[in-house]
């Protein structure tokens, strides 16, 4: 409790000397905030749950950004911040939302009392940075208790590092790992504590929060190549509620350390075949990465969308060798937990989101090129896809997509089991480039790759063999077996015609 208590004077004094002005620079601590304030609020609040006419809960409200966008629509706003001079300027620039109600609290004290299952939303921007471990684990639960079930929580923070150019005589800031609000790290305690948050009620209920959506405040991307100004939507659901697919890739097919083991054979940034490989490989003359980029024709300042984007080496490359903005989406957490990580540094324009993309809209004409390597496999509904895909681009848009496909011939019983584990929705190459014509595109272009697909796939093989002692002490022998194993069916499966690999190319006249 000591330890805690000064943790909120550290930050209580922190935020005293940083509001003296309370302008939007003080609050956002950067000098280029009322430019910035101009794009990211309305993606922020874009990004939001319908809450109109509903009860929102504003925590750290500061001097109201959001509060005033916030009561436009809902029913009643509880705007709450632990700075009084925040909160009165506040309700000075906001009062006259009768619908408002204002009040200075610190969100970790206990006297803080909220009803339960009284709120739809409680929205939070840049809150839980400024909590220690221990306050955050405590607030979520609390969190949890005042949501209604079925209700959102909405919280944005900086993490790995400071964002804003305001100079700071200290910064108590804790920039967390994103996996700090999603994952557990394999080697990291404690849990998660928003995955791990279970909460039953008097009635022997129990609810737990889902993860709606996580991505990269676009605006920051944009203007500052900064991809760690992350957002999270959660959901208070009940447990017996299933995410299934999600569920299924991040705890069975990329599962944190099966990740860092593609990421070891296909090299850094990638997790799909046809990656850089390891340094000693990327002279081998099949870079596939490169190759199929240089399809593209790629010019500066166009926009990409990757589908399945993984961890991001692909919409690294593409960012940083043609100037371009990626978007890059992937329903699996963990996937984009790691691309957020390898994005630091880069000082790319490419920005990250957990979606499924058979349920994200965009605009028409949106995007200049969509790209997809090995994902779409998982796919079940592949014309609606790809009907989304003709929306999605503008005129003149292309779509490159690499895949797994099948013999048109049936498949043996261990191939069809394979693909049932998997939930792999196959086709043959042929039938691949059809459902790109029966959507709209023109000049498709379907080829059989499954030869590039055997030799990339036998040189990572030979790799991870000759590399056998250094991936199991940093791995297990368990784990090479199954890389070892895996890879050698699949070279069976593509010697004797059953798996096949297409490569498709489309555009939109």
């Amino acid at each position: 409790m000591a330890a805690q208590g000064g943790e909120r004077e550290i930050q209580k004094s922190y935020w005293i000397e940083h509001s003296a002005d309370l302008t939007v620079e003080a609050m956002m601590l950067d000098s280029k905030a009322a430019d910035l304030d101009k794009e990211e609020r309305p993606e922020v609040l874009s990004l939001l749950p319908s809450f109109e006419g509903k009860s929102v809960l504003e925590l750290g409200a500061g001097i109201g950004r959001f509060t005033g966008e916030l009561a436009k629509k809902a029913d009643q706003v509880l705007a709450l911040d632990f700075i009084d001079s925040a909160i009165k300027k506040n309700e000075k620039i906001n009062g006259h939302y009768g619908n408002v109600k204002f009040m200075c609290a610190d969100v970790t004290s206990p006297d803080l009392q909220i009803s339960a299952e009284s709120m739809d939303l409680i929205f939070s921007n840049w809150l839980l940075m400024y909590l220690s471990d221990k306050e955050v684990e405590s607030l979520v639960e609390r969190m949890v208790k005042w949501l209604k079930v079925g209700g959102f929580i909405f919280f944005r923070e900086s993490c790995f590092h400071q964002s804003g150019d305001c100079k700071r005589k200290n910064n108590p800031t804790h920039y967390r790992e994103p996996r700090y609000y999603t994952k557990v790290h394999p080697l990291i305690e404690p849990p998660v504590v928003f995955k791990e948050c279970h909460l039953r009620d008097g009635s022997g209920n129990s609810f737990e929060l889902s993860l709606v959506g996580c991505k990269c405040i676009g605006a920051y991307v944009r203007n500052k190549k900064n991809q760690n100004q992350i957002c999270w939507i959660w959901q208070k659901v009940s447990t017996e509620d299933d995410r299934g697919f999600q569920k299924f890739l991040d705890n069975v097919q990329y599962k944190l350390n099966g990740i860092l083991r593609y990421e070891r054979v296909f090299g850094q940034g990638f997790v799909s075949t046809g990656g850089m490989v390891k340094e000693f490989l990327a002279k081998i003359a099949h870079k596939t990465t490169k190759e199929f980029v240089a399809k593209l024709d790629l010019k500066p300042g166009q926009k990409v969308l990757d589908v399945g984007c993984g961890i991001g080496g692909g919409d690294f490359y593409m960012a940083e060798s043609f100037d371009v903005h990626v978007v890059g989406i992937d329903l699996s957490i963990n996937m984009v937990s790691f691309a957020l990580e390898r994005a630091i540094g880069l000082n790319c324009s490419v920005e990250f989101e957990v979606a499924d993309c058979t349920k994200k809209t965009y605009p028409a004409n949106s995007f200049d090129v969509i790209y997809s390597r090995d994902t779409i496999l998982h796919i079940q509904d592949k014309p609606a896809l790809f009907k989304s895909f003709y929306k999605w681009l503008k005129p003149g848009g292309k779509v490159l997509i690499s895949d797994y496909c099948k013999s048109a011939e049936p498949p043996s019983l261990e191939f069809a089991a394979y693909i049932k584990q998997r939930g792999y929705d196959l086709h043959s190459v042929e039938a691949y480039g059809q459902m790109l014509r029966d959507a709209g595109f023109d000049e498709v272009v379907a080829e059989d790759r499954t030869d590039q697909f055997m030799k990339v796939l036998q040189m990572e093989l030979n790799a991870v063999e000759k590399d056998k002692k250094e991936f199991i002490e940093d791995f297990s022998e368990e784990d090479y077996n199954e890389i070892v194993g895996g890879w050698n069916a699949k070279l069976i499966r593509s010697s004797s015609g059953e798996q096949r690999w297409g490569l498709f190319f489309a555009k939109k006249n």
